[in-house]
């Protein structure tokens, strides 16, 4: 039996066996046609795990046959980088075309690491192919990220993972020399969640646990075996997203005894405290929002104190932030309110601003009419007065309705007072 994993054993090695990313990779796709051409400019690569990012670059290298050299972020330091970039100058001719240097889980370089790659990326010394699960807006240098082109990777579709299981079943040498029958797919397709990777390992902990030379594949027996063997957390893949799933829908719903256990779930399995900051940040603006407006500085100050302190203290904060956000009132009415606008804005296009909230420093621009009637809120009783802000042809619509907290029950008294029965 081999001692290789069954993912490693199926990677493809070119593009007529790589599944998935046809928007990337088919047929006069966008990235398709740059490889094609021979002109391949640094890209990174961005999407979640098991969706061929390593693969992807390995192909990539191979099509243009350039020399290969490959980082991780996460066991690699500025003294790997340097070393890389100095075997990539000296193996270099004159015609050759620049080495492909292929760094996984990019998001994870520091800014000294990232700094170290740039000036070979400018000089053109090497070709990068950074990889990453994060938004590369965050996590990478502006410098580095402008130089680079960004190509968004999806998870792979039901079609795409029936395709890898039975490409796996009947071509894999191993598994052939048994007798396998799919009887049920649903379970695997699951447990990876558009993960190939993962696709693939769910398979063979099944099969690795049956002794039987015909194994029928039921849903029943893929739970089975799968609740003895997943890995409880694992920030690279495997449950990540699960994980801060279910961390997020515990804060929304209010339940700070299992927010705070599946903080400690990633915590203890070495998530990266940044990313756990981000999420809480943007929860407070997405289901806290207008119910508890300090929420949104609790999850600032909780950001930026994560970047200066680091772990082990940085639990404290993060259990402090997150305890603060599940035990407030949830209102999501400014995720709504922006989403309907932008509907209107997209469906209705853009409308005239009314001629008198347009701005008239020109003698013509008045003479239009612009800036006229409008009346100057503060020189009114209580610093309002009742006019027509919205284009005329939605002048009546409303987006931003409060919902039934504290918070937001007297901002609905004051739009009252104001607006009378248009709320």
């Amino acid at each position: 039996m081999s001692n290789q994993p069954l993912a490693e054993r199926l990677r493809p090695k070119n593009f007529d066996e790589f599944i998935g990313q046809k928007h990337l990779v088919g047929e006069g796709a966008v990235l398709r046609k740059m490889i094609d051409s021979g002109n391949l400019s640094s890209i990174i690569l961005w999407g979640p795990p098991g969706v061929g990012k390593t693969t992807l670059a390995k192909i990539i290298a191979n099509s243009l046959n350039r020399p290969f050299y490959s980082l991780s972020a996460i066991n690699s330091g500025v003294k790997d980088v340097r070393e890389v970039i100095d075997k990539a100058k000296n193996s270099r001719f004159f015609t050759a075309p620049n080495p492909i240097l292929f760094i996984d889980e990019i998001h994870r370089f520091s800014k000294a690491q990232q700094d170290s790659l740039l000036g070979a990326v400018e000089q053109g010394l090497v070709t990068l192919i950074g990889a990453t699960t994060e938004n590369p807006s965050f996590e990478v240098i502006s410098p580095l990220l402008s130089r680079c082109q960004v190509y968004v990777l999806q998870s792979l579709e039901k079609e795409d993972l029936l395709t890898l299981l039975n490409h796996a079943i009947i071509t894999d040498y191993e598994i052939s020399q048994r007798k396998i029958v799919l009887q049920e797919y649903e379970a695997m397709l699951r447990f990876s969640g558009g993960d190939a990777r993962k696709l693939l390992n769910v398979l063979e902990i099944v099969l690795n646990a049956e002794t039987d030379e015909e194994i029928v594949i039921t849903n029943e027996l893929v739970t089975s075996r799968l609740q003895a063997n997943l890995a409880l957390y694992d920030k690279n893949g495997e449950m990540h997203y699960d994980i801060i799933s279910a961390f997020i829908k515990s804060i929304r719903g209010g339940d700070p005894d299992a927010s705070v256990y599946y903080l400690a779930r990633m915590i203890e399995g070495g998530e990266d405290v940044k990313f756990i900051a981000r999420r809480l940040l943007i929860l407070s603006s997405e289901d806290v929002g207008l119910a508890n407006p300090n929420a949104f500085l609790m999850a600032q100050n909780t950001f930026d104190a994560v970047h200066k302190i680091g772990m082990p203290e940085s639990r404290i904060i993060l259990s402090e932030c997150t305890i603060y956000l599940a035990t407030s009132p949830k209102s999501n009415s400014a995720y709504t309110a922006i989403d309907a606008a932008l509907a209107e804005v997209r469906e209705s296009g853009h409308l005239p601003v009314p001629l008198h909230l347009r701005n008239a420093p020109t003698k013509l621009m008045k003479d239009l009419g612009y800036g006229k009637e409008y009346k100057y809120a503060h020189s009114y009783e209580g610093n309002f007065v009742d006019q027509d802000f919205l284009p005329e042809k939605i002048k009546n619509m409303r987006f931003y309705t409060p919902q039934d907290n504290a918070s937001e029950q007297k901002i609905l008294e004051r739009l009252r007072m104001w607006w009378k029965n248009r709320f």
